[in-house]
């Protein structure tokens, strides 16, 4: 029972006890002194009469507690009020709050206090407000607070960077099923902007500048991330290494979540207490407890200067570090002291961190860590005892093996909470997880060497990135593997806090009683030799699939209501025509067909300068970039266009502008014709052999009336996804296509494609991006093939 009655520990509990006081009861700041002020009057009386009783021969229970009981009820009262005296003044006007849900925009300068939140389609700025800019007074009016703003994607920001913002400024929602309000306090954040435009301006980048190092360091190396490795693979270690973890696509990202292994790519506070348990434990082994402490908690900050040192990551680190090392310098309940005592100092810093999903995730997983890592490592060794001698057992229990009882006990911890936030319990996940686990280490270690060696020397760092290519394959595809097996996800819904605590009670109470491991025994056995195998397979099989194989490929991409179209020749060139909205796609797609070893594109070819067509290109060629590019159409036509175009000039990449009749020798008898060139781009004709392929992605009325004399054609791609004035029946007969393809999202916008021009290709054969997802035609320049991603209903 100590564990759970050390003083230091019952402090810690009052003082968190009262954050949650707080907040479920509203008082005044003034109040919750009053109150605090009557605990010590009684705390104060109760030790006077506690001193006059100490004569009693029989003393009440009152008179068995310690002084600094009595004193238990003022750190209770001093939580609740540190609580409600952080909160922030809605009523002064230099605060930003005061200024959110007023009529009309409102222009705003401030300092990006937070590296760039990037998405496919937006970015996130967390910007510290220094001034709003009144243009009809001559002055500012000095404000602070942090924001968050929203604005356009393509544009490339920094930490430190200042701008100038303007928006509507609005006091973030909520609703039944979330709090976007509750969750963006938690950083401090009391205001956003849903739809800003963002300017620089011209002064000295400001922010601190040991983080303006470590973000630069950390662009720096997610950059070189994606010189070392292709996509998918690129991105996942992107999310292990740096806590990068948005270029993953949105169905590999389900399919993490999906199977348990959210926390391999997510730099929570569940993967770094993990990373912590193996340092402490792998550096203990080798040097020792003390020298291997210290070697833990470098290698520990090291990670965490890595992954970008934001709040989130500090946290986890602080928490896991101490609290483990807490455990290892004494008993477990030294550990759970040190927790319970980092998590006050958490809170003094920001009061609100109790409902920050990460800080919960990150305590539950270092208590889960705490007490049951090493019950569980006695007992693998216990039950691998059984079948090898104990020494060999005891080498099996090291580092790899400590990895996967390590996530278990986590995962124990953290399962109430999951189901809590996130509605649902993964069951693949405690088969998944023994699979994929055990490369993890190898992943980190590989990966991490590769990328610091990038650093230094980038064609270093490009051998190396072998190493680990094999293992981060490897990940990829047995989590692809598990999603696809039915029933591995049970959604429970919502799910109430009072379970939730009754569970964790029961897990207390389960704890104290001491819950005999050995009664679960199941033998893990090692798949090494296997997994090599599979791994050495893989690489082997996706070298053999990038060689030249004497075909033509024409790939049309999931780019929703857009067209992405990649064209491999066959001796071996990659030729890209646009590429859509979404940069994850784009990017996984690209590198899983690439060849690992040849990243550029030999033509980026521009059929069409609308925003949705080229949204994902500039930051996505920075990790394939062009040797060559064909530019058809008006280059100020979009927001994406103009960015495209500044990246290829400030990146010295020569542009062809397309004219009509213009052709590019792709290969013998291979060629890609422009048919037309306007200002809405061009009208694309790919001849190899008897093969014909149209792609009218910028066809306006006047090519529309010209492409029909060319006759008969082996593919015809529909137009602007279907849009019935471009596709008219009369012009589809006279083309006579053998296959029809229509590039369009399931849900477009505008209710594409149009009703007529689906019952005018009716009796063709049509494949539709919406059905079948990617569709990869391949042609000997006589007969045509078809793989799509899914079978169409």
């Amino acid at each position: 029972m100590q564990l759970f009655f050390s003083p230091l520990t019952l402090v810690s509990l009052s003082f968190l006890g009262g954050l949650v006081l707080a907040r479920v009861i509203s008082l005044e700041t003034t109040q919750w002194m009053q109150i605090g002020l009557l605990t010590l009057v009684f705390a104060f009386l109760s030790l006077i009469f506690r001193r006059l009783r100490e004569s009693s021969k029989s003393p009440a229970f009152l008179f068995k507690l310690s002084p600094f009981h009595f004193l238990l009820p003022f750190f209770l009262i001093f939580g609740a009020y540190y609580f409600q005296f952080n909160q922030p003044d809605a009523e002064d006007p230099n605060n930003i709050i005061w200024h959110t849900d007023s009529e009309g925009e409102i222009l705003i300068a401030g300092v990006i206090s937070d590296p760039p939140d990037y998405r496919d389609n937006y970015t996130n700025l967390q910007i510290d407000t220094q001034y709003i800019d009144r243009p009809d007074k001559k002055n500012h009016l000095y404000v602070q607070g942090k924001i968050l703003v929203r604005v356009d994607a393509g544009e490339n920001y920094h930490y430190g960077d200042h701008v100038r913002v303007r928006g509507i400024l609005e006091t973030p929602p909520e609703n039944e099923e979330f709090s976007y309000r509750n969750y963006l306090a938690l950083s401090g954040i009391h205001a956003y902007m849903a739809n800003a435009e963002a300017t620089f301006l011209p002064e000295e980048r400001g922010g601190h500048p040991i983080r303006v190092a470590i973000f630069d360091l950390k662009d720096r190396a997610l950059t070189n991330t994606y010189k070392l490795f292709p996509d998918p693979e690129a991105s996942l270690l992107a999310g292990i290494l740096l806590g990068v973890e948005s270029g993953l696509p949105k169905d590999l990202q389900e399919a993490f979540k999906d199977t348990g292994t959210t926390h391999i790519i997510a730099i929570s506070g569940f993967n770094i207490t993990i990373i912590a348990a193996l340092l402490i434990s792998l550096f203990g082994r080798l040097f020792g407890k003390n020298l291997g402490a210290i070697a833990a908690l470098i290698g520990i900050g090291v990670y965490t200067v890595l992954v970008g040192a934001d709040a989130a990551v500090v946290r986890a680190a602080i928490m896991g570090g101490v609290g483990l090392l807490g455990a290892q310098f004494g008993r477990r309940q030294n550990g759970i002291t040190s927790l319970l005592a980092v998590a006050v100092i958490m809170a003094l810093f920001n009061p609100l961190i109790l409902w920050d999903v990460g800080f919960q995730l990150s305590f539950a997983a270092t208590a889960g860590l705490i007490l049951y890592a090493e019950p569980l490592s006695e007992w693998f060794v216990r039950q691998a005892s059984r079948f090898m001698p104990e020494e060999k057992a005891q080498k099996i229990a090291g580092p790899i093996g400590e990895y996967i009882l390590f996530t278990f006990a986590a995962q124990f911890a953290t399962m109430p909470i999951m189901i809590y936030h996130f509605g649902r319990i993964s069951l693949i996940s405690f088969i998944a997880n023994p699979f994929i686990l055990p490369v993890q280490p190898a992943v980190m270690i590989f990966g991490g060497i590769a990328l610091i060696a990038s650093l230094l020397i980038l064609p270093l760092g490009k051998f190396l990135a072998i190493f680990a290519l094999p293992f981060t394959t490897y990940t990829i595809r047995m989590v692809e593997f598990f999603d696809g097996m039915p029933q591995g996800v049970i959604v429970l819904g919502d799910t109430k806090l009072a379970l939730v605590i009754l569970i964790y009670l029961a897990m207390l109470a389960w704890t104290i009683a001491g819950f005999r491991l050995g009664k679960f025994s199941t033998p893990i056995k090692s798949t090494a030799a296997f997994a090599t195998l599979i791994l050495l397979t893989i690489q082997v099989w996706r070298v053999a699939f990038a060689l030249p194989d004497d075909r033509l490929h024409l790939i049309f991409l999931d780019a929703g209501s857009a067209d992405a179209i990649l064209i491999q020749t066959p001796d071996g060139k990659n030729i890209l025509i646009n590429g859509g909205e979404k940069i994850s796609t784009l990017s996984s797609d690209l590198g899983e067909r690439l060849p690992p070893l040849h990243r550029e594109l030999d033509w980026l070819i521009v059929a069409s300068p609308q925003e949705e067509e080229l949204a994902a290109l500039p930051r996505t060629l920075e990790r394939f970039p062009p040797r060559e590019v064909l530019w058809s159409g008006n280059r100020e036509a979009s927001y994406a266009s103009r960015a495209l175009d500044k990246y290829l000039s400030n990146n010295g990449i020569p542009i062809t502008i397309a004219e009509t009749e213009q052709s590019l020798e792709l290969g013998e008898n291979l060629f890609l014709r422009i048919q037309a060139s306007g200002t809405r781009g061009a009208v694309i004709l790919i001849e190899w052999d008897s093969f014909r392929a149209l792609l009218p992605i910028g066809m306006d009325f006047d090519s529309l009336e010209e492409s029909k004399k060319l006759g008969e054609i082996s593919l015809l791609l529909l137009a602007d996804s279907g849009y019935a004035p471009l596709n008219p029946p009369e012009w589809i007969d006279a083309l006579q296509p053998q296959i029809i393809v229509l590039s369009v999202a399931a849900d477009d916008d505008f209710g594409l494609p149009a009703r007529s021009v689906l019952d005018a290709v009716e009796g063709y054969s049509l494949l539709r991006t919406d059905l079948k997802g990617w569709l990869h035609i391949t042609t000997d320049g006589e007969q045509m093939w078809v793989e799509s991603e899914r079978k169409q209903d």
